[in-house]
């Protein structure tokens, strides 16, 4: 299996010896060794990850980069967070998502208003099985864990992922921009219940997800 390792927090070295990861199209910036590099379709594989792109709109850029030697990652300059999966699932953005190993199975998920809130559709990609992944934030990501006792509120705009046991609801309520007097309308939130662990990252993306 691939062995993934940061290069200071802005870049990914994956040293790989016969096997394969899957990476957003365009994010290697350097390699040593023998790489082959071939464009896949993102949004999951097979005639069920056709449907659901064509049914979501759900766009994700992928390459299969296969080889002896190290290829390293970047993403325009944004913080890598590594997650390491042992048998669960890990809930993302597709645009946050940045490498895979091959063996873990990438899908979408129905998330319900959420997605729409931020112009990404109903759906969020999904990554399974056993392995690492790695994930980008634009600064360095927080780690928040959700317990049965204490349930989470998170901007829609500031959203990366998550994972274990949650459910997600999506309410209206008073978000960053609210307080500040820079929203107008409705605002919304969403709210995480059950255990597991969300990763927030400190700015929020371009959306509509605060105010509608």
């Amino acid at each position: 299996m691939a062995q993934f390792r940061l290069q200071g927090s802005k870049v990914l070295a994956v040293d790989m010896t016969g096997d394969s990861v899957k990476a957003k199209n365009g994010s290697m910036v350097a390699y040593e060794g023998e790489m082959t590099f071939k464009k896949k379709s993102g949004g999951g594989e097979g005639l069920r990850g056709m449907v659901t792109r064509r049914l979501t709109g759900e766009q994700m850029e992928v390459m299969e980069v296969k080889g002896h030697g190290t290829c390293y990652f970047a993403d325009r300059a944004s913080e890598i967070n590594l997650v390491s999966l042992h048998g669960e699932t890990l809930h993302v953005e597709a645009s946050n998502l940045l490498c895979t190993d091959a063996a873990l199975r990438t899908g979408t998920s129905f998330t319900g208003l959420r997605g729409s809130s931020q112009g990404n559709g109903l759906f969020t990609t999904t990554v399974e099985g056993t392995g690492q992944a790695a994930i980008l934030s634009d600064g360095t990501a927080v780690v928040l864990r959700v317990t049965p006792q204490l349930p989470l509120q998170v901007d829609p705009g500031a959203y990366i992922a998550h994972t274990g046991k949650l459910k997600q609801h999506f309410q209206s309520g008073v978000n960053f921009r609210t307080l500040i007097g820079e929203s107008s309308g409705e605002a919304f939130q969403i709210r995480f219940e059950g255990e597991g662990l969300v990763y927030v990252q400190p700015s929020e993306r371009n959306s509509i997800g605060g105010s509608l």
